[in-house]
């Protein structure tokens, strides 16, 4: 038998068979059981995430005779009517809050984006005075806080009490995010922030020429948790703007029709899915889920490639 061996001390046809047996045990080609394992539990995962959201949906969509039918969650669609997001979104109340959410979550987290890069950049930068003191003192808030009631006590001296900022600056810093940040800026490459320096840039042009375009994966990253942190905030909503419904984002229109199952104060439809025979409360409770769903799963596609981009992909080629 003829022996065929490759040029350039490469892995020779007749020592194949050896190579493969010497792989290492987690190197082994998967077995049908443990491909079908791999699925079976993939399927399970996707089911559990799935199926919740499945119910929500077809219970927002369903008569009250399927509600009734079905003593509460609908799992498979019966007598399906769109009568529930007709009446939540002709509700000024609704209305309004969808609106108040979309600014908050807007303002909120180009505000906080700004802060975050720029504190970040500016501890990411060996040179920059005081640094490391700046630096300790932002990790020691991550362990030591003031706590509610002084927080409650600043906001509200200094007039944020029934103020929509109330909603924004409070939170408008997260730690945590500008230590990801600042670890992801100090990575950018001296060759390429030495190569602009030397073209005349300063820092304010480095850092939106070189270190953003290098860390564009991170900070879309970043965006998507302000931006899912501000849409789903509510507990805020209860401290500084309690009574206001004209000033309540949807997360706390939503708590509000779970916990009392009736309209907000000041909405034309009050006592939803009792005063009207074509909607059942859950079915409205339902829509309201569904409709605070809606903006971050029309968002998030187009972030979700980010969390497995390279960050400095194409920045430096050796």
């Amino acid at each position: 038998m003829t022996k065929v061996f490759t040029v350039g001390g490469g892995t020779s046809a007749a020592t194949a068979p050896r190579a493969r047996a010497r792989r290492p045990p987690w190197q082994e080609r998967p077995t049908v059981a443990g491909r079908s394992a791999k699925g079976l539990s993939l399927g399970g995962v996707l089911a559990v995430m799935l199926v919740p959201l499945w119910i929500v949906v077809v219970t927002s969509l369903s008569t009250p005779g399927a509600v009734n039918r079905a003593g509460g969650l609908v799992i498979w669609p019966d007598g399906l009517t769109f009568q529930a997001y007709r009446e939540i979104l002709t509700d000024p109340t609704v209305r309004t809050a969808l609106m108040v959410s979309l600014g908050v979550t807007v303002a909120g987290t180009a505000l906080s984006m700004v802060v975050s890069v720029l504190c970040a950049y500016g501890l990411s930068r060996p040179g920059s005075p005081g640094h490391r003191l700046v630096l300790a003192l932002l990790v020691v808030t991550m362990f030591v806080s003031g706590g509610l009631i002084p927080t409650f006590l600043v906001v509200t001296g200094l007039g944020g009490y029934g103020q929509w900022w109330a909603l924004v600056l409070p939170s408008a810093v997260s730690v945590f995010n500008i230590l990801v940040l600042r670890a992801f800026y100090t990575r950018t490459s001296a060759e390429l922030v030495d190569a602009a320096r030397m073209d005349g840039a300063g820092d304010w042009r480095i850092l939106w020429s070189v270190v953003l375009p290098a860390s564009r994966a991170v900070t879309a990253v970043i965006a998507l948790f302000y931006a899912v942190g501000y849409w789903n905030s509510f507990f805020t909503v209860m401290l500084y703007l309690p009574t206001d419904s004209e000033k309540w984002p949807l997360q706390y229109v939503l708590l509000t029709y779970v916990n009392r199952g009736a309209g907000m104060p000041g909405s034309v439809n009050a006592g939803f899915g009792m005063a009207y025979a074509r909607t059942a409360p859950l079915s409205t409770q339902m829509a309201v889920v569904v409709l605070t769903l809606v903006p971050l799963l029309v968002v998030y596609p187009f972030v979700q490639k980010h969390f497995r981009t390279g960050v400095l992909t194409g920045a430096v080629k050796g």
